[in-house]
């Protein structure tokens, strides 16, 4: 048996539950996939309606870097995205969990991998090219066709059966490279990164024992991953390549040099791991225990994605409102500050050099964190450009409904989400309210799918209100304007002597 093999075999501890399977019994109960789907449905009603619309008022998108979210994002698989320099082992960790090569991969001691491959389930192999896959509706990679034909043509989509990739999305990345060796990329690799990390559900960072140092790509690419540090993973692998005293040495060395990098006071999960297609005669068995046991829990916090995906996709939702609720507050302030008539350049250009004051005076003005707030320099950057009209101002009822979601129903429906007894065994039945069995008599025997085109809406669409300080300027500039021109019009026909017999008029406006 090679390793890769025992890599997936049932680790001799005693465990009763095989993990090579990748099977999660809960997602086979029937009324857990109801559930979950009704979940689902409804987390994308509240975004749509009540998050949405905020996001389009206050122009969130071009502040944020972030894409709208579709029903196909909200409504994907669970995603895994691997990060690391090259020949730390992405690539034969894949294949080792699917137990076969995917389409297009090749594994060697040279980088090999030179672009992004979405390895997705499906009943015969194909693969997708980036342009295809970034216009298909069946593929949650709408959004990546921003990033241009330079990147687009380094993506795809890699189909092939595997009970695996049923439950979730593996996405492997080009190996990075030490020093300004791949600068030259055409495209921004950073961003693409903090594209993926968005959508991600957990994210494997990629060590090999022999290659601790951490270039400069790669620390941006790590830096890319700020605000998602929950779903970070560090996988040490070929930690079998060291002796027992070594790997202690080395592993020490590594949490030293991602103290530089991750500026967190917690401390990351690192797994020592050792996967190979085919066993190296040189490895060292000493800490094979060791080594077995963290692959095991590794495997089993892959397992646990299915499971928890409705929670983490709540839980981003509440993120994202979160930050568009703040980003609201902030623009309508600075529209607050900005002249009516005249000086708009120069006081847009004052309170983008005061942002970080303006931020503490919004801050305490409606008692929010600073945690929440957008990266000074990132918001000043795209400040730059705008336009007084650009400037939403304060929307009372677009507020109120992301707060209505933030306060009742985005916790709802945490509340709603079914409770498993395990991650591997049986599941706890879940409750079926009214609500479920009133939509169960309407669609009858209808099987419901993941992703939808029309599902019902139990939250009322948002509109935004039509901005009443910009309606009254216009009407005063328009009175203004038909004023001047009708006084110097007259004048002027006056003078010229083109007007007779206007009366009081004639005689007002004659010197």
């Amino acid at each position: 048996m090679t390793e890769a093999d025992s890599t997936l075999d049932p680790v001799s501890t005693g465990s009763s539950t095989p993990v090579e399977e990748f099977e999660v019994a809960s997602l086979k109960n029937p009324d857990y996939v109801r559930k979950f789907d009704r979940v689902i449905d409804d987390l994308q009603d509240v975004y749509s309606h009540k998050i949405r619309p905020l996001e389009k008022a206050y122009n969130f998108e071009h502040f944020s870097n972030s894409a709208p979210l579709g029903n196909d994002d909200i409504a994907a698989k669970p995603m895994v995205l691997l990060i690391g320099q090259y020949s730390t082992g992405k690539t034969t960790f894949i294949n080792s969990l699917l137990k076969k090569s995917y389409p297009s991969s090749h594994i060697g001691v040279e980088p090999t991998t030179d672009r992004f491959v979405a390895v997705m389930d499906n009943p015969t192999e194909r693969i997708i090219p980036g342009n295809a896959a970034a216009v298909s509706s069946a593929l949650p990679f709408k959004g990546l066709d921003k990033f241009g034909q330079a990147f687009l043509s380094r993506f795809q989509v890699s189909q092939t059966p595997s009970s695996v990739l049923q439950n979730f999305t593996i996405v492997d990345t080009p190996g990075i490279l030490s020093g300004d060796k791949q600068r030259n990329r055409g495209y921004d690799y950073t961003s693409v990164i903090e594209w993926f990390a968005e959508r991600a559900d957990l994210v494997l960072l990629l060590f090999d024992s022999h290659k601790l140092d951490i270039s400069n790509e790669l620390k941006s690419a790590i830096h890319a991953l700020k605000g998602h540090e929950e779903k970070v993973r560090v996988v040490l692998n070929k930690s079998d390549m060291v002796n027992q005293q070594q790997l202690m040495r080395v592993y020490g060395a590594l949490m030293w040099s991602l103290g530089k990098v991750v500026h967190t006071p917690e401390v990351m999960r690192v797994y020592l791991v050792s996967i190979w297609l085919e066993r190296p005669p040189n490895a060292f068995d000493d800490c094979r225990s060791l080594l077995d046991n963290e692959k095991k829990d590794l495997l089993m916090d892959l397992q646990q994605l299915p499971i928890n995906a409705a929670i983490r996709k709540v839980n981003e939702i509440v993120k994202r409102a979160r930050l568009a609720r703040v980003h609201a507050l902030i623009m309508a302030h600075l529209r607050e500050q900005m002249p009516s008539f005249y000086g708009k350049a120069a006081a847009l250009k004052q309170l983008s050099d005061n942002l970080p004051k303006e931020f503490q005076l919004v801050s305490k003005k409606y008692r929010l964190p600073m945690g929440d707030f957008p990266d000074v320099e990132k918001f000043r950057e795209a400040l730059y450009g705008m336009k007084f009209e650009q400037f939403g101002a304060l929307n009372e009822k677009l507020l109120m409904a992301s707060d209505e979601a933030l306060g009742t129903d985005l916790p709802e429906l945490l509340q709603r989400l079914p409770h498993h007894s395990t991650f591997t065994g049986t599941t706890a039945k879940p409750e079926i309210d009214s609500e479920d069995e009133s939509l169960e008599e309407e669609e009858g025997s209808k099987k419901r799918g993941l992703t939808r085109q029309g599902t019902r809406s139990r939250y009322a669409p948002v509109k935004a209100e039509r901005d009443v300080t910009a309606i009254v300027y216009n009407i005063v500039l328009f009175t203004l304007i038909l004023f001047f021109a009708t006084v110097v019009g007259g004048g002027i026909a006056v003078k010229m002597g083109w007007v007779d017999g206007l009366g009081p008029l004639v005689e007002l406006l004659r010197p």
